[in-house]
C-alpha cells in the first residue's frame, strides 16, 4: 500500500473533542524523554477511559521509543489497534547525537560506563568514510539490553541478570546517513533507514570503527513513513484537551 493511500485510510487525530476512539483513531505523540512507549499508551487509554466513561478500550502503539530517546510515536484505538501491522513495518527518520570516547554496555546514556579513550583527529571526510560503510543493507549486531527475544526471553532481561547472550545478527537498510555537525566529540546525524535498526548500535559501531568507543546521547524520531512529528501532539497539551 502507498503511503499516501495509508495516511488517508488512518488519517491522525487532530481535535481529541470529535476523534471516534472506539471505531478507531491514530494519535501522533511526541513521546517525552524519560517515558515508556507503554507510559504514554497507558496514560492515553486512561484519558479516553475517563472522557468517554467506558470500562476499557484497546490502545496500542506501533513501535517502541527507548526512554532516553523523544519524538514521533504511533498510538492507536479502538479499531484501529487491528490496523498496527501496517504502521510497525514503516521507514523511519531520526536525528541523533552520539558521544565519541565513552562506551556504554547498553550503548546509550542509560547504561553503565565500560570504557573512555581519546578520541582521535577527525575531519567530516574521515567520518563520512566511516558512516558510508553503515549505509546500505548490511548485517547489523543488536544491542544486548533490548527487547529482542531469544530462546523465548528478552536480551534485556538475561543482560540484567548478569547473563549475557550474544544476540544474532539481523539485516537492516539505511537510505541515508547526514552529518549536521560535529565538535567537542558530539556527533549530530540524520538517519533515514528501514524498520528494525538500531540507533544504538550504530553508535556502538561507529565507536568500534573509530577504536575509541561511542553511546548514543540522544535520539529524536522525527518521521515513520507518511506521518511527521510536526503533526503530533505534545503529550501535555493532549492531556489538557482531554481532560
Amino acid at each position: 500500500m502507498g503511503l499516501a493511500k495509508l495516511k488517508a485510510m488512518l488519517p491522525y487525530v487532530t481535535s481529541p473533542q470529535t476523534a471516534d476512539f472506539l471505531n478507531g483513531a491514530l494519535f501522533l505523540v511526541d513521546k517525552p524523554k524519560g517515558w515508556t512507549s507503554f507510559d504514554a499508551v497507558h496514560k492515553i487509554r486512561n484519558l479516553i477511559i475517563r472522557k468517554i466513561n467506558i470500562k476499557k478500550i484497546k490502545v496500542g502503539h506501533s513501535g517502541t521509543l527507548d526512554p532516553m530517546a523523544t519524538g514521533l510515536l504511533l498510538i492507536c484505538t479502538g479499531a484501529w489497534t487491528k490496523e498496527l501491522h501496517q504502521l510497525q513495518g514503516l521507514d523511519k527518520k531520526y536525528k541523533a547525537e552520539i558521544t565519541l570516547g565513552i562506551e556504554t554496555d547498553s550503548y546509550d546514556t542509560e547504561g553503565n560506563v565500560i570504557e573512555q579513550k581519546e578520541v582521535p583527529p577527525l575531519t567530516v571526510p574521515d567520518l563520512l568514510l566511516i558512516l558510508s560503510k553503515f549505509t546500505g543493507e548490511y548485517q547489523q549486531m543488536p544491542p544486548v539490553f533490548s527487547a529482542i527475544k531469544k530462546d523465548g526471553k528478552p536480551l534485556y532481561k538475561s543482560a540484567r541478570a548478569g547473563t549475557i547472550v550474544t544476540p544474532d545478527p539481523r539485516t537492516v537498510n539505511v537510505y541515508s546517513i547526514e552529518i549536521i555537525d560535529f565538535k567537542e566529540n558530539k556527533l549530530q546525524l540524520d538517519i533515514h533507514c528501514a524498520s528494525g535498526f538500531y540507533v544504538r548500535s550504530l553508535a556502538h559501531d561507529i565507536g568500534a570503527e573509530l577504536n575509541c568507543g561511542a553511546h548514543l546521547s540522544a535520539l529524536v524520531r522525527t518521521m515513520i513513513g507518511p506521518y511527521d512529528l510536526s503533526d503530533a501532539w505534545q503529550m501535555e497539551e493532549l492531556i489538557e484537551m482531554m481532560q
